[in-house]
């Protein structure tokens, strides 16, 4: 991990497993079937399935397969927040959630190609790899114990948000996971 790496580490406390499976929890109590909010928990779990392939991973055939798995399940699902739910975010009146969802997204995808660059076999990938998922659990804790749920009580046209956003993650990563398996 860089020495930037670091300090973002230190400055940004991360949620401990327990706090984050009660926002998940949360979240899906307040989720229906097939709305957009529910669409974003079944995302945020392959994302989640993804990072512990990576973690397990341990010949750099198995650790760039597992990144590039999580990269179309996780661009696939930035991409169709920021152009659906993250504007949502800001018509609802968050712009400061908003605008730090995306700056969070962005740092990510710096992460992700910086991992790329990192030979799988070495020790330092898989710190990357464990920094990038700290980072990315914080995001999704953010979003599923506060932004998600503002977007949820706040925000117009539910319906349209979850064909819009189910429409960009196709688009992006192909077959809702529901389908592709």
């Amino acid at each position: 991990m860089s020495l930037i790496d670091k300090a973002l580490a230190a400055v940004t406390p991360q949620p401990d497993d327990e706090t984050r499976k009660a926002a998940t929890e949360k979240a899906r109590a307040a989720s229906q079937a097939g709305d957009w909010l529910s669409l974003v928990l079944d995302h945020h779990d392959a994302i989640r399935a993804a990072f512990a392939c990576g973690r397990t991973a341990r010949t750099a055939v198995e650790r760039n397969a597992a990144r590039n798995a999580l990269a179309v399940v996780l661009n696939g699902h930035a991409l169709a927040e920021e152009l659906v739910l993250y504007l949502a975010l800001g018509q609802a009146a968050e712009k400061m959630h908003a605008a730090h969802a995306y700056l969070e997204q962005t740092t990510t995808k710096a992460q992700m190609a910086e991992l790329e660059n990192i030979a799988p076999s070495k020790p330092a990938w898989l710190d990357k790899w464990a920094h990038i998922e700290g980072a990315v659990l914080t995001h999704m804790f953010e979003e599923e114990s506060d932004w998600f749920l503002t977007l949820k009580a706040k925000g117009d046209h539910q319906v349209r948000l979850a064909s819009r956003y189910a429409e960009e993650f196709e688009r992006y990563a192909g077959a809702p996971q529901s389908q592709a398996a």
